[in-house]
């Protein structure tokens, strides 16, 4: 899967899509993460890419032809049309769902903003979706889009070992369950005994409730649209009578 990012800083993206599971994963071949400086496309000769709002306000707003140029020749580069996300606090909350989505495309376009953000006439010629990473306002798009590029990049078919994105919060539609390694014993606390009892059935059915459990506790919104057994269902009811946390 190949990521283009447009982008004032192509240095962020690129030095951070170097190291942990991305880095392994573009050496590998699964992805690749280009960013492009779309200051590069600027027509004026001190390379300024922005200029002030029509109709008053603070701050200072980027030119739609830089990022429009820029856009252009991605887009021949590629050769197909493809999607290209502007990441915006006005856009649709990034869920795990989006990712999933997105982790089926072949290329990917992200545009960055920076200072108040980009002329609104690009955006709508250009963007085929908007996405929030959460409702707070950041200096610039380039955070949110290493954001996006890890989650949906480990849902890239062998960029993580075989069952790891499946079994992770999100995947079913619940939070995932607590987990334990060695040492079996630490300051105290003993590892739950049901996980060093050698039953499989025992271990999935606490793993189970647990992950509801921590739901149940953290996020209950998750509850009205995870899919949910005849079992769980019911055990959220003993869980809504007997504990004290309430949703």
């Amino acid at each position: 899967m190949n990521f283009y990012v447009m982008t004032l800083f192509p240095e962020l993206i690129e030095n951070a899509a170097k190291e942990s599971i991305l880095g392994r994963a573009e050496k590998a071949g699964y992805i690749s993460v280009t960013a492009v400086n779309f200051r590069d496309y600027s027509k004026d000769r001190h390379r300024h890419v922005d200029d002030y709002t029509y109709g008053g306000g603070a701050g200072m707003l980027i030119k739609p032809e830089p990022v429009y140029d820029c856009y252009e020749d991605l887009a021949k580069k590629i050769g197909h049309p493809a999607r290209v996300v502007y990441l915006t606090p006005g856009g649709r909350v990034f869920t795990q769902e989006m990712a999933s989505e997105l982790a089926r495309e072949e290329d990917l376009i992200l545009l960055c903003g920076h200072y108040e953000w980009i002329d609104e006439r690009v955006i709508d010629e250009i963007v085929t979706d908007q996405v929030s990473i959460g409702d707070y306002v950041l200096t610039g798009g380039e955070l949110p889009a290493l954001v996006l590029i890890d989650a949906v990049s480990r849902l890239v078919p062998g960029v993580l070992s075989a069952g790891s994105a499946e079994t992770e919060s999100f995947s079913d539609g619940l939070l995932e369950y607590p987990q334990y390694t060695r040492p079996e014993v630490f300051r105290g606390v003993r590892v739950p005994e049901v996980l060093i009892s050698g039953d499989h059935r025992k271990v999935d059915l606490w793993r189970r409730e647990e992950s509801l459990k921590k739901t149940f506790r953290n996020r209950p919104d998750l509850l009205r649209t995870a899919p949910l057994t005849k079992e769980d269902r019911a055990f959220l009811k003993t869980l809504k009578e007997n504990d004290d946390i309430c949703e």
